[in-house]
């Protein structure tokens, strides 16, 4: 987001830096501009009409006085992917409240597509629908210091790539909430440390477990063995078939989406980076 300053005037700037023999924009001196657009904006945010935090004298509360203000229906679309993509904050909720709340939600969707949900083969299904979409989206309750438990390991001889490849993954859209499946393939050269073989299956199904796409996905299994092992590199490529163009849609059965997402000298070495490439398109 571009900062905006707002200064009424040249007289106001004049008297801004006779006062303070500064150049120093006023808003970075902590006092407030007093234009016709950034008091129009304060006397939004005194009414309510916005609901992000009052300002204060903290050094976030300056950062939001330098930027243009954002109306609440336009936030949403300038949040960071690292906010967008976590577990929304609220009261904890009981594996049975869940369970008895997306249980009568399915009921509900049962009965606007026209179904009876009472019908001797519907009678059980929101409980299974709802425990099977738990299971689905299990990942909001792991991290990746929870899945590695502890198994990286001190190893300065091996400097060389390591390639764990053709790790199933099974997702859910965050657009239609059907299904992707793939495969990914992971990469990275160690820096002194190496990570357990199969902690990189549970790393890619941990994220894959969440609402995704699969740009976001690809991304965040890179970052994750670069926060677990700070190897020299990292590369991961997932390949995906997506059942939003299968099933509905275009409905085009044979398309596959590939994403790749790469780190330190996979990123800085063309030499590297074709290494990994051509070890993964190996049969």
């Amino acid at each position: 987001m571009t900062s905006e300053y707002h200064i009424t005037s040249d007289s106001s700037i004049s008297s801004i830096i006779a006062a303070d023999q500064t150049e120093e924009c006023v808003l970075s001196k902590g006092k407030l501009c007093i234009c016709s657009e950034c008091e129009a904006n304060r006397e939004k945010l005194m009414q309510g009409k916005n609901k992000r935090k009052p300002i204060t004298d903290d050094a976030s509360s300056k950062k939001l006085r330098s930027n243009s203000v954002v109306d609440e229906e336009d936030e949403s679309t300038t949040m960071p992917d690292a906010v967008l993509c976590q577990p929304v904050s609220g009261p904890a909720l009981s594996e049975e409240e869940k369970l008895e709340k997306m249980t009568t939600a399915c009921r509900t969707i049962l009965q606007c597509i026209g179904e009876n949900p009472d019908r001797e083969g519907l009678i059980k299904t929101p409980s299974r629908w709802a425990k099977a979409l738990l299971f689905m989206t299990k990942g909001y309750q792991q991290n990746t210091a929870s899945v590695t438990n502890e198994a990286v390991f001190t190893e300065d001889s091996h400097k060389e790539m390591v390639v764990v490849k053709d790790i199933d993954i099974h997702s859910l859209c965050e657009h239609h909430m059907v299904p992707f499946t793939g495969k990914v393939h992971v990469g990275y050269i160690p820096n002194g440390k190496i990570i357990g073989l199969s902690k990189m299956a549970r790393i890619a199904e941990v994220f894959s477990r969440r609402l995704q796409v699969q740009e976001r996905l690809t991304a965040q299994i890179a970052d994750a063995v670069v926060e677990a092992t700070d190897p020299l590199g990292v590369a991961v490529v997932v390949e995906c078939s997506h059942f939003c163009m299968v099933m509905r849609g275009v409905q085009k059965t044979g398309s596959k989406t590939i994403t790749s997402s790469v780190r330190g000298c996979f990123e800085k070495d063309p030499k590297t980076r074709s290494e990994f490439f051509s070890i993964i398109h190996r049969t």
